[in-house]
Order: C-alpha cells, then structure tokens, then sequence
C-alpha cells in the first residue's frame, strides 16, 4: 500500500509518496508564511501530480497523513495550538479537506512525535523499547516512546514538549509565553537573538548576527573561530541540560537527535556525550546518544509507519 506522507514545516513543506520503509518520490516548496489554508492549494496540487505519476488508484491508497509544527489531537484529527505558525490551523478541517479530494483515511499528529516513530520503525531507535527523539532546528521538538508505546497523555502532548523544558528560570522569554524554554535558549528561531545579547561576544560578530545560522556557526567552530566556538558550545550545554532532563524523566536507553544541525555530528555528539555522562544521575544505565538515520525524512516514515500500523490493527484509538 501507498500513503501520502506531509511534513509541514515553518519554512518548507515537503510532500512524499511513501511505500512502506521507502520514499518513492518528494517534492519540497517554500510555504506561504502565516497560513495554512493559502498553502492547501499547491499541496493539493503536488499530491494530485505524485498519485498520477505513480498511477496509485483510489484502492492502493492506505491514507494521507500529516506532520504538524504545534500541538494536535490526532483522535479529533484537528491542530490545538500552532505557537505562532499556522495560525488559522485550528479552524481548518483537514480531515474533511483529504476526504472531499481523495476519500482516503487521514491522521495528523506532532512532527516530532512522528519522526520519533519513523526512527522507531525503520531508523536509529529499532528495537528499543524506552527511547526519546529530539529535533532540532527552526524550533525544538520531542517524542517519547515508553515501554514500548509512544506515549501521549491526557491531552495528546505528553512528550512532545521537550523544547519547552525550562532549563534558565532567569532567562529568555520564549514564543510559548514560558521564560527559559530549551527552544529559547538554543534554536536557529532564537539564534540572532543568541549573538546579540551574548555578554561575550563582540559588537562587530553581533552587528551581522541575521546572517549566522547554525550551520556557519559549526564550520567557523571547525577552523577554531572562538566566538563561533562560544556560541556553538553554549546552545550544546542548553541541548545537553535538556536531554538529562529527558534521561531523568524518561529513563530511556537511546536518545536520538535529528535536523539539518546533525550534519556536524561529529562535533556535536562527542560534547553531548561528554557532558552528559558527567552529569547524568543515571547509575545503571548509560545512554546511548544516537544521530538520526533517517534525517530530514523521519516525519514522512513514520506516517507510513503510523497508517501501517492502524491498517493492521484496525483500530485508530490503539496507536494514539
């Protein structure tokens, strides 16, 4: 069977063809800034072209599903909250929308939380049974999965707010209303505002802080640029207080971190690691850091996952 699989992000959407474990064919567009219905459209249309191409008829068609940047109840299958992305997402019925141009299931959960299920069913988490995903980029997402459950909650957000941990009482006020957030206080939204006010960082670096990201920061880290060195390992103790955090609250065996900002790995996770043994109360487990395996494309496999998964039991209510 084939699935729709939409990864919705702040600044791209991406839309995938997927079977199964495998993305047949994607298409990436820059999306219209503040709303999600002037966006319906193009994604309509780049849907319509993908089933076409692959000639996927109505019967092949196992669901659309789709990744949200904010809080969602995906058994309503409607967003609760966008933190100032998408804002008109509430009072849009997707599920109608899906089901008017394709009669097919539709889901709709947390991006976070489904590329922690895409790396639980086909990357960096297979097998485990305690695991948390933390992604970071534009802002900072998590997913959990306990006991061999992704878990949910009350109101559906148990665990997809890692990101708004508050790791600096005293510190930055984040887009969520709270003070101190992780998302606040190292995440590319953040980050001009990171240089800016950094107590040590020169007047010269903070007048061009719009054109640093994440990115730039780590290759000038590389050639031993020492406030990019600052910046970068100041925004890794704040990642690393927040996954002791989510080790102390979760007792997990992998943590796993995904986005564009894993491309420096190789800097990233020795220091993680590093100063997360060192300060971890964790004496009888020692967690595994993981990268992502499954980078950008975590979100739109564990849709399929996610559609496979409900398909076989037959019962939406069990998977969320």
């Amino acid at each position: 069977m084939y699935c729709i699989a939409i990864d919705l992000g702040g600044t791209i959407i991406k839309i995938g063809l997927v079977k199964g474990a495998e993305i047949l064919e994607f298409n990436s567009f820059p999306a219209k800034a503040g709303s999600l219905a002037d966006n319906l459209p193009v994604m309509k249309t780049v849907i319509d072209r993908l089933l076409g191409k692959w000639r996927v008829s109505k019967e092949e068609l196992s669901g659309i599903g789709l990744a949200f940047p904010g809080m969602v109840n995906p058994k309503e299958k409607r967003v609760t909250s966008t933190n100032d992305k998408y804002d008109d997402a509430c009072d849009i019925d997707l599920a109608s929308w899906v089901y008017r141009n394709w009669e097919t299931l539709f889901i709709i959960d947390n991006d976070a939380r489904l590329a922690l299920a895409g790396e639980w069913c086909f990357g960096a988490g297979r097998n485990s049974r305690n695991m948390v995903m933390m992604t970071i980029g534009t802002g900072i997402g998590t997913g959990v999965v306990l006991d061999g459950r992704i878990i949910k909650g009350t109101h559906y957000q148990a665990g997809s707010l890692g990101g708004h941990i508050v790791v600096d009482y005293r510190g930055r006020r984040c887009t969520c209303g709270n003070i101190g957030c992780v998302e606040a206080m190292a995440s590319s939204f953040f980050l001009p505002e990171i240089i800016r006010t950094h107590s040590k960082i020169s007047n010269e670096y903070k007048a061009k802080a719009s054109s640093y990201d994440f990115k730039t920061l780590f290759g000038l880290m590389r050639q031993g640029e020492l406030e990019a060195t600052l910046l970068c390992q100041d925004c890794m103790d704040v990642w690393a207080a927040a996954i002791i955090n989510y080790i102390h609250a979760y007792d997990p065996e992998i943590i796993v971190i995904g986005g564009g900002i894993m491309r420096s790995a190789d800097i990233i996770l020795p220091y993680l690691k590093e100063r997360i043994d060192r300060l971890v109360w964790s004496p009888e487990n020692e967690v595994e850091i993981r990268a992502s395996l499954l980078g950008d494309n975590a979100a739109l496999l564990g849709i399929s996952c996610t559609l496979s998964t409900i398909k076989k039991e037959k019962c939406y209510e069990q998977i969320f």
